[in-house]
């Protein structure tokens, strides 16, 4: 297992009131080895910012196991679970208002985390860390003097302070433009050049291209994922490529342990399925979905009958 940064098995998240109940995750498998860059990707409401609370210890499912890094997240005590989000994880929020604090400047929301972990080089590591991040001339800037892309900056700056094991980051491109979200990319993947873990929620498409993993969750499980291709992975760094309209990454079906697999909506439609039944057939080395004969029938048979009142129809003007 000391290749594995993330094992989550069997996750189930309800989320009750007193007159609903949202199933957030429904059964999520998950393997990240150390090491990966990975991103998620999803809908509103698929389940993708649950499981990132849940690796980042701010939420406990209500079924299922999840380990980040050997620690079993769900059995430790409150003291464990302090310490893990201090040292383990570093979290890049998409709300820059949870990243810094508005009355210190960039050098010192840097070094607030070490303070907290008694570092004893706070001083020179917030320097190595603005230099990362490309911002030594922003040092004594406070968060109203910074653009948005700035912020997003200084929080990656903040995350890694303590030398997490894991960086994750919640849409850390959605409030900036393109040319800053091309920047913020590249910081992740030079951080991830260096060994870092590093994992990603995003909604942008272009730069969710740019990953050699991405991983797509719908309605709470794990639907498909997404390699680059390897003629595309030695490219990442070239500008004139369009990461929008490139088809730069093989997608893969995902099976659950059960053995199930979920069909994409669209698919299904054009198939034609009108109830949840459906015939798969191995056929020459592949498995073939099709509908059940007697829905073909019934389709037919209600053709007919379409056809035979616009006849009557007809008829009768």
């Amino acid at each position: 297992m000391a290749d594995i940064m993330v094992q989550a098995d069997g996750l189930v998240k309800i989320y009750k009131s007193k007159l609903t109940e949202v199933l957030a995750l429904q059964g999520l498998d998950l393997t990240i080895e150390t090491g990966e860059l990975t991103a998620i990707i999803g809908n509103s409401g698929s389940g993708k910012s649950t499981f990132l609370n849940m690796i980042g210890g701010l939420d406990k499912p209500s079924a299922g196991s999840l380990v980040v890094d050997g620690k079993n997240l769900f059995t430790m005590t409150k003291k464990e679970l302090t310490e893990y989000k201090r040292d383990t994880v570093g979290f890049v929020w998409q709300n820059n208002a949870r990243n810094l604090l508005p009355y210190l400047s960039a050098f010192e929301n840097i070094m607030m985390p070490m303070h907290l972990a008694h570092e004893k080089h706070r001083k020179e590591k917030a320097t190595e860390l603005l230099e990362l991040v490309g911002l030594s001339s922003k040092k004594h800037s406070r968060l109203n003097t910074l653009s948005g892309g700035e912020q997003q900056r200084i929080a990656i700056a903040i995350a890694l302070a303590n030398s997490p094991k894991l960086l994750l980051a919640d849409e850390p491109t959605g409030s900036v433009d393109a040319q800053t979200a091309n920047y913020i990319f590249d910081i992740f993947r030079e951080l991830n050049g260096q060994g870092q873990t590093v994992l990603i929620v995003t909604h942008d498409i272009a730069l969710s291209k740019k990953v050699k993993r991405v991983v797509a969750i719908r309605d709470g499980k794990i639907s498909s994922e997404r390699i680059l291709r390897e003629s595309y992975a030695e490219r990442l760094k070239e500008s004139n490529i369009d990461w929008r309209r490139e088809d730069t990454q093989e997608e893969y079906a995902i099976l659950d342990k059960a053995g199930r697999l979920q069909i994409p909506k669209e698919m299904l439609q054009e198939m034609g399925l009108k109830d949840q039944k459906i015939r798969v057939e191995f056929q020459d080395g592949k498995v073939v979905l099709s509908v059940p004969e007697e829905e073909k029938e019934k389709e037919k048979e209600k053709e007919k009958e379409k056809e035979k009142e616009e006849e009557k129809a007809g008829a009768e003007k």
